[in-house]
């Protein structure tokens, strides 16, 4: 679990900042889509860098859970203490791409990131009803 937070602080570093990303990720989608608009391929690899925020979070999310969990299998509790460590830890995370130049922080990321994390607990408890119901 602590392993991917430090991935995750690592993807708000600089690195990672959009013109970065944007310099590799918009080139490749050109050859993947090459009549598609400037416009588009931009749109793509914005709505691309929010499914990386939902993934990490959603990883995140089930990481706490597994470490949470007893004998009893998913238990709500463990899942709102997951939820509410990964939106803590995105809060942190958006706080600290502030102080990031070329990075900006926003509200918005952290309700992408608890998404994933709400998403994950929402995946384990779905298998877990399955697992038990047969």
């Amino acid at each position: 679990m602590a392993a991917w937070a430090a991935v995750i602080f690592t993807a708000s570093t600089g690195w990672f900042a959009g013109s970065r990303t944007e310099s590799v990720v918009v080139p490749f989608l050109a050859w993947l889509f090459p009549h598609a608009s400037p416009e588009t391929l931009l749109e793509i690899h914005a709505v691309l860098r929010k499914l990386g925020h939902f993934t990490e979070y959603f990883i995140l999310g089930v990481l706490i859970a597994r470490a949470l969990r007893d004998e009893r299998g998913w238990q709500l509790h463990h899942a709102l203490m997951a939820i509410a460590l990964a939106a803590s830890y995105a809060v942190t995370d958006e706080l600290h791409q502030r102080f990031v130049p070329g990075r900006t922080a926003a509200a918005s990321d952290v309700g992408i990131d608890t998404l994933g994390a709400i998403t994950a607990q929402l995946v384990l408890w779905i298998r877990e009803w399955r697992r038990t119901r047969k």
